[in-house]
Parts: C-alpha cells; sequence; structure tokens
C-alpha cells in the first residue's frame, strides 16, 4: 500500500492512457508519481442474499421494499411480507426472497 507525501491519504492505482504508463494517484489532492510495480490487486467481497438481508437490522420495516398480503409466512402464519428479488449462486440467476412483517418473526424465504 503506497500511501500520499502531500496529504499521507491511500494511492490509488490509475493509468496514464497518453504516456501508457500506470501511476499512482491521490484522490484527495493532486500529488501523483510513476508506479514501481505493476501489479495490482483487486479485492471483491461477495455476500450471500442471507448475509445481505442481515445488514439491515429490520428489513421488514424498510418503507422501500414492496409489501405483499398474498403470500403467508410458513413460521408464524402471519400474512404480511416485504419481497425483493436477487441473484443467486446456482444457475436459477434471479429469485424472489421474502422478509415477514410480523416483529416478532422476521422469517426468511425464497420463492
Amino acid at each position: 500500500m503506497k500511501f500520499c507525501r502531500e496529504c499521507n491519504n491511500i494511492l490509488y492505482p490509475k493509468e496514464d492512457k497518453e504516456q501508457k504508463i500506470l501511476r499512482y494517484a491521490c484522490r484527495n489532492c493532486d500529488y501523483q508519481e510513476i508506479a514501481d510495480n505493476y501489479c495490482v490487486h483487486r479485492n471483491e467481497v461477495h455476500h450471500s442474499v442471507s448475509e445481505k438481508t442481515q445488514i439491515l437490522t429490520d428489513v421488514a420495516s424498510d418503507p422501500t421494499l414492496p409489501r405483499t398480503k398474498a403470500v403467508r409466512c410458513a413460521k408464524c402464519q402471519h400474512k404480511e411480507a416485504v419481497f425483493f428479488q436477487a441473484t443467486t449462486r446456482s444457475e436459477d440467476g434471479m429469485a424472489l426472497f421474502f422478509v415477514c412483517c410480523n416483529r416478532n418473526c422476521g422469517h426468511r424465504w425464497r420463492d
């Protein structure tokens, strides 16, 4: 990891298309330096759908998610759930996920 000599923020790799070289550039100030190593590492974190719903502490109270009364929770028999569509790791591609709106339940299932 490299740091800016001017403001001590992290330097990020940046392509100089005119000179066709790799530079490290600060996103806070205008400082740049030529890269001495051309190896760039990219770290991508992929979360499962259950992890994404746990990031939000109370998905059922999210006013931006659509709601339905056409399903019934298998755990508590409540008649309202929020739903959203998300990609899955399997070959299915997209799936519809439901979260029970009962505050004491919070059961999650997929259609």
